[in-house]
C-alpha cells in the first residue's frame, strides 16, 4: 500500500471515527410495517400504495405527526447507485427510483468531472463540512424529528446539521446567498411534508463517488407517513447544469424501539484543520464546488472538444 493511500486511510478513520462509536449501532427498530422490504425502489413502490390507505395522527395545528426517533434504512451515503461491498463500504442496491434503471442521469463532462472529483479531493465529510441537503438526511444514521406549528425541525447525529425549515410560506432567501445546507422552506400537500431547498453553496457531495451538483440546484423531499412506525422519505434532485433530467432517490425511516433514546451528535470541528492538513500532506486538495456558471463554462468547452474530435475523424 502506498503511502498516500495508507495515511488517508488512516486520517479517514479519525474524521469518521465518531461514527463507529455512535450509539445508534445498537440502536433497533421497529420492523413491523406495512412496506418491510427496506430495498430501496421496493420500499418505494409499496409505499406509494401504502401512502394511499393510511390516515396519520395529528398535532395539535392538525397536521400529519412526524415526531420521534428514526433510523434511516440506507447505505446510499456511500453510491447513490448499487455497489458492492468493499473494505470502505456496505452493499447496497440503487437508491435512484426515478429513473427506473437505477442510474444517475448525469451529463458525459460531468462524468469526468465526477471521476476527477473522487481522485483529486477530499470528500467533505472527512474534514468536518456540512453535508447539505439532501445528503443530511442520509449520511448519519439517527434523527430526531420535532414539530410545532409553522415549522418542522431535524436534528441528526452529523456534528452542527440540525434544520429548521419554517412552514410559514415564507420566500427563500435571495438567491445571493449561497449556504451549506441551503435554504429550506416547506409546506404540506395533504399528508406528504414537502420540502423545497435552494441556495446551497454546492462545496458537498451527493456520495463518497464524487458526484456532485451546483450551488443553482434545487432540491425537493418528501415525507410521507405510511404506518405508525415508518416514514417514505423521497428527495428529487434537479440540476440542468450536471444531469440530463431530474431524478429520484428514496429511502425508508424506521421508528426507534429504544425509548428515552438521545441524538448524540458525532463532534467534529467544522473544516477540520488537522485533517485537512493530513489530507493536503498526501496530495489529495479541497474541493470548492461548483457555480452553475462555471458548470456551463465547461459543458459548453466540451461540447466544443467533441464536435472538433468528430470532424478530425471524419
Amino acid at each position: 500500500m502506498n503511502s498516500r493511500v495508507s495515511s488517508s486511510i488512516v486520517v479517514c478513520a479519525f474524521a469518521v471515527g465518531a461514527t463507529f462509536a455512535s450509539p445508534s449501532n445498537a440502536q433497533s427498530w421497529v420492523t413491523d410495517s406495512v412496506c418491510p422490504d427496506d430495498t430501496h425502489s421496493e420500499f418505494h413502490r409499496c409505499a406509494l400504495r401504502a401512502a394511499r390507505n393510511y390516515d396519520p395522527p395529528q398535532t395539535v395545528d392538525g397536521v400529519p405527526d412526524m415526531q420521534g426517533i428514526w433510523r434511516r434504512r440506507a447505505a446510499m451515503h456511500e453510491s447513490l447507485e448499487a455497489h458492492p461491498e468493499t473494505i470502505d463500504d456496505n452493499e447496497a442496491t440503487s437508491a435512484v427510483v426515478d429513473p427506473a434503471s437505477g442510474i444517475v442521469p448525469i451529463q458525459d463532462w460531468a462524468e469526468v468531472q465526477r471521476r476527477l472529483n473522487r481522485a483529486t479531493f477530499v470528500h467533505h465529510n472527512a474534514i468536518c463540512r456540512l453535508s447539505g441537503v439532501p445528503v443530511s438526511m442520509y449520511m448519519t444514521g439517527t434523527y430526531q424529528f420535532m414539530q410545532s406549528p409553522g415549522m418542522f425541525f431535524v436534528q441528526g447525529e452529523e456534528a452542527h446539521a440540525f434544520r429548521k425549515i419554517p412552514l410559514d410560506g415564507r420566500d427563500h432567501v435571495h438567491d445571493s446567498i449561497k449556504l451549506a445546507n441551503g435554504d429550506s422552506i416547506g409546506r404540506w400537500e395533504g399528508n406528504t411534508l414537502v420540502v423545497e431547498t435552494r441556495n446551497q453553496n454546492a462545496k458537498n457531495w451527493l456520495d463518497q463517488r464524487g458526484r456532485f451538483y451546483t450551488d443553482e440546484a434545487i432540491i425537493t423531499e418528501r415525507y410521507t407517513m405510511i404506518d405508525a412506525n415508518t416514514i417514505h422519505w423521497q428527495a428529487t434532485i434537479d440540476d440542468p447544469n450536471v444531469y440530463t433530467q431530474p431524478f429520484t432517490i428514496a429511502l425508508a425511516y424506521r421508528r426507534s424501539t429504544v425509548e428515552d433514546f438521545e441524538v448524540w451528535e458525532e463532534a467534529c470541528n467544522e473544516n477540520n484543520a488537522f485533517a485537512k492538513q493530513q489530507f493536503l500532506n498526501v496530495g489529495y486538495q479541497i474541493y470548492n464546488g461548483m457555480t452553475g456558471e462555471e458548470a456551463r463554462r465547461l459543458s459548453a468547452a466540451w461540447d466544443v472538444n467533441e464536435a472538433e474530435a468528430r470532424e478530425a475523424g471524419r
